[in-house]
């Protein structure tokens, strides 16, 4: 694609962005917020109603842990300052006996794959500055030919101007500084190589699509390791972990069973020809990973946080985002005790249908 053809020829420096550390032992308190797709206010009103962080974003959790789901891109305008909100707080939760999990959702890697067609034109002009214009200018000039030569392939007349006025109309200004952030050397995209696909908890296993049966035997770290290594080359293969239907990032299949959506099929086990159940196949995940639950988003749900399989999966992505006008929620787990907690709207204006 034209895009790909561009930005593979882009070097750029980036800030070395800290790791975020993902431990083990269960704590006392877990807050668990799935996909916000941008919609910073939600966030906010999210993250003070459930006591992890105040008005102005800072930590007020004191030993609990927030585990925020994933796919806090696309859809919505402000994923940006959702993530520097979160990469704050990673740095100061654990001063105070706390600390901030944030995973891997399919559309941070349709990010660091260059797949943006669900980019909302906020997230651009939220990195677009007084110098945009020259650099895309820039970028245009270095890449000239190589564009054009793109362009001709499926147009043969057309003259250089068009073409250039073509390229302008899908770079508006912030895009080429928004790419270069997400690219595995720039600012997001070490962010998001340092951020887990899966963690374990204690009893409970967090992970934004599912855990298929293809993946129910591998360790978490072997799971991790190769999401990580498939982000840092930016692998768009549809069978590399971060594109596999059956894989963390995209399985619906514990939530439901479409004929046709492979995402949503449960491959059959190894060393048989037959599919799992939903129950099967949590159950599977819950005995190799030794816990009592599953929590899981990217699946939207407008009514709200829901339990399934008896309490044994809970699904947090409670279509948030004002995008797609659902609830804002959060869970709790204490122990043994699940709780799924309704905040109100902040008031606003829906956005555009990007």
């Amino acid at each position: 694609m034209l895009r790909l053809l561009v930005w593979h020829l882009l070097v750029i420096a980036a800030v070395l962005m800290p790791s975020a550390a993902v431990p083990q032992p269960a704590p006392q308190r877990i807050v668990a917020i799935g996909d916000l797709h941008g919609d910073f206010e939600a966030w906010r009103a999210i993250a003070a109603a459930a006591g992890i962080a105040d008005s102005k974003g800072k930590w007020t959790g004191g030993n609990a842990t927030l585990v925020q789901m994933g796919d806090i891109v696309d859809r919505g305008p402000d994923s940006l300052k959702i993530i520097h909100d979160l990469m704050k707080l990673q740095k100061e939760a654990p001063r105070h006996g706390g600390q901030v999990i944030v995973l891997l959702g399919n559309h941070e890697a349709m990010m660091m794959t260059d797949d943006m067609r669900y980019v909302h034109p906020g997230e651009y002009a939220a990195f677009a500055d007084h110098d945009s214009k020259p650099r895309r200018e820039r970028v245009y000039e270095v890449n000239k030919a190589a564009v054009e030569a793109a362009y001709r392939a499926k147009m043969p007349d057309m003259t250089a101007e068009a073409i250039k006025a073509e390229w302008l109309k899908t770079m508006p200004l912030g895009k080429v500084e928004y790419t270069l952030a997400w690219r595995p050397d720039g600012e997001l995209g070490k962010w998001a190589l340092a951020n887990p696909a899966v963690v374990k908890l204690g009893d409970s296993l967090f992970v934004h699509g599912g855990i298929s049966s293809a993946y129910a035997a591998r360790s978490i770290d072997d799971i991790n390791d190769k999401v990580e290594t498939a982000l840092k080359v930016r692998n768009a293969s549809p069978n590399a972990i971060i594109n596999d239907p059956h894989g963390p990032l995209w399985y619906r299949g514990l939530i439901v069973r479409n004929d046709g959506d492979e995402a949503t099929v449960s491959p059959p086990p190894p060393n048989s020809t037959t599919p799992l159940s939903i129950e099967q196949e949590i159950d599977l995940a819950l005995t190799n990973f030794g816990v009592k639950r599953i929590v899981v988003a990217h699946t939207p749900s407008r009514e709200g946080i829901i339990a399934g399989a008896g309490g044994k999966l809970w699904r947090v992505d409670s279509a948030i985002s004002r995008h797609y006008a659902g609830k804002p929620a959060y869970l709790e787990i204490v122990g043994d005790q699940v709780t799924a907690h309704e905040v109100p709207r902040p008031a606003g204006k829906a956005w555009g249908a990007k």
